[in-house]
């Protein structure tokens, strides 16, 4: 079924307009039993109540929301940035929603584009896994942006726009890999990660396989899912676990820069040396990073032409101009004093 109706929800429940409505505004005068049927049904469908019907009618919305995951990662800021002002240029409003690592962002999209009347969305971060039944109730034009796509079939199915993680993420191993290292520790996203943890993870690996080193299990170490993925928290605290494995190790893979500044806080208060003891990379090339001491070893990815390559996506899907695209940009290897050569 497509957008639901009050009506639809009447005729589902076998009650009238009315009825439907008086549950949907808690009115007193409507049996328990029935109003319990009513919102069960209105949840089941992702049903979003327009108070404001009649003022919508007479009044088009022009709303792009951003929908992001890992609002905490810096890496995102200079994103919404250029988001903001690309949409406010075309004469739109520009809404942010912040998606817990926990909700379905999906879920969160349908009711927000029911609720705020969205003329586009914009996915930023996190993972993009979800049946083609429950996007077919997202009628709404959408991208991804920095979410990559594990499938050709997924190419198909969404616009995207992206840097190829599992290519970007090899290319950084296997600098290590040249620089002497051959025991790399990596310190990655929980298993629930399913795009740009899971291919940065895979680009680690395949990076040990074509230089015919073997890859060490015992130096894979995952963040706290409890925690923000991606935080300089975690990173702190994956390292300290490190460390007190007693695993040898000549450097440290991050694969993202706030974890990888964090994983440096660990190493240094335990009276080692960055690089020294340690090589220590990261990815994404977050601004801090450049001024972290020592600097960040990392990839960086072209964020602004990233987000102003997803807005370009979405307002041509909006007009008709465009079908599903994904855009591919590549990353920068920027080698700082973060890492040395054995």
């Amino acid at each position: 079924m497509g957008t639901i109706t009050i009506k639809d929800i009447a005729n589902i429940c076998g009650v009238g307009v009315t009825t439907v409505s008086r549950a949907i505004n808690n009115h007193p005068d409507i049996n328990r039993e029935t109003k319990d049927k009513i919102m069960a049904v209105i949840e089941e469908y992702n049903y979003v109540p327009n108070n404001s019907a009649r003022n919508l009618k007479r009044q088009e919305s022009n709303t792009i929301a951003v929908l992001i995951k890992g609002i905490n990662n810096p890496f995102f800021s200079p994103m919404i940035t250029v988001f903001e002002q690309a949409v406010q240029e075309k004469k739109f409003t520009f809404f942010l929603q912040r998606v817990e690592e926990g909700q379905d962002e999906v879920d969160v999209a349908i009711a927000l584009a029911k609720e705020k009347r969205l003329k586009g969305i914009i996915f930023l971060g996190g993972y993009f896994s979800h049946a083609r039944g429950k996007l077919e109730q997202l009628t709404v034009p959408f991208v991804l942006s920095t979410i990559s796509l594990q499938s050709s079939e997924d190419t198909m199915e969404y616009a995207s726009v992206s840097v190829d993680d599992r290519l970007e993420s090899y290319r950084m191993v296997d600098y290590l890999i040249k620089q002497g290292h051959e025991k790399i520790a990596i310190i990655c996203a929980p298993a629930v990660d399913e795009s740009v943890g899971a291919l940065r993870l895979e680009g680690y690996r395949q990076a040990f396989l074509d230089n015919h080193l073997p890859v060490c299990e015992e130096l894979i170490f995952v963040g706290d899912s409890m925690k923000d993925r991606y935080s300089m928290a975690n990173g702190y605290a994956v390292m300290k676990d490190i460390l007190q494995s007693g695993k040898e190790f000549s450097a440290v893979y991050a694969i993202a820069d706030s974890l990888a500044i964090g994983a440096c806080k660990a190493i240094l208060e335990s009276g080692k040396t960055i690089p020294g003891d340690y090589s220590v990379a990261g990815y994404d090339g977050i601004e801090f990073g450049s001024y972290y001491n020592p600097s960040i070893t990392t990839i960086r990815q072209p964020v602004e032409k990233i987000a102003e390559e997803t807005v370009r996506i979405l307002f041509d899907l909006m007009e008709g101009k465009e079908t599903k695209k994904h855009c591919i940009f590549p990353g920068e290897l920027l080698a700082r004093g973060s890492t040395r050569k054995l």
